[in-house]
């Protein structure tokens, strides 16, 4: 029950109710705080849950980068011809070394693992620009599939990434509401993903619940050099 729930509901983390906390996205629904208002979009966003939003030619390969953290790395290849925007958004702040020193901030066994938007002394970093929603992309949340987490407004995803444990279909969109766009896969240290799922969690900085009590640290997110 608490999987569909959290499923159904908000890729993130709960906040504790302060005035001066941060604000990341929600882990339900019914406990999310107002999401700030997304960046204006130069490309249109979709005319319906579901539907896939028009973009440039995307390259032919996908790149791969490396998650090294401080338990272990694993690779994620990147699907540029599903989720061109997605990509490349997450590749420039790869290439600027915006993950550099953030956090794995939320581990649930069997659900997922999310990171990439908040510091080791868990405060968001930086105010990064928000990315048209890819759910419609044909790609779905099953186990080892990497998304992009966002509060309830469609279309305020940022660089907040996380990873499927298991196969979670309820974060796929329908016809009535958005899913969360699947943008790659691990291909390389599945292992690492699951040991970090299961690490001791709880209430730590923000967060009231699932965040790692010992911080696992991404250290950095380096591109893959194609053969």
């Amino acid at each position: 029950m608490k999987q569909l729930i959290l499923g159904l509901g908000l890729l993130a983390a709960t906040l504790i109710s302060t005035s001066n906390a941060a604000e990341p996205p929600a882990s339900a629904a019914a406990q999310s705080p107002a999401a700030q208002p997304p960046a204006a979009q130069s490309t249109p966003a979709p005319a319906k849950p579901g539907a896939s939003p028009s973009a440039p030619a995307s390259p032919a390969t996908n790149p791969q980068v490396q998650v090294v953290t401080s338990v272990g790395n694993f690779t994620i290849e990147l699907n540029a011809e599903r989720a061109p925007l997605t990509v490349a958004q997450f590749l420039k702040y790869v290439d600027q070394g915006f993950y550099s020193g953030t956090i794995i901030h939320r581990a649930i066994a069997n659900f997922v693992i999310q990171g990439g938007g908040f510091d080791a002394t868990y405060k968001l970093k930086g105010s990064p620009a928000k990315v048209v929603n890819e759910s419609g992309n044909g790609l779905t949340n099953q186990r080892g599939s990497v998304g992009l987490a966002r509060p309830q407004e469609p279309h305020a995803g940022d660089v907040q990434f996380y990873v499927n444990l298991a196969d979670n279909s309820a974060l796929d969109p329908n016809q009535s509401r958005w899913g969360y766009a699947v943008f790659g896969k691990i291909v390389q240290g599945m292992d690492v993903v699951d040991r970090i799922s299961t690490v001791p969690t709880g209430a730590k900085g923000p967060f009231k619940e699932d965040a790692p009590l010992q911080p696992v640290i991404i250290e950095r997110i380096e591109r893959v050099p194609t053969p």
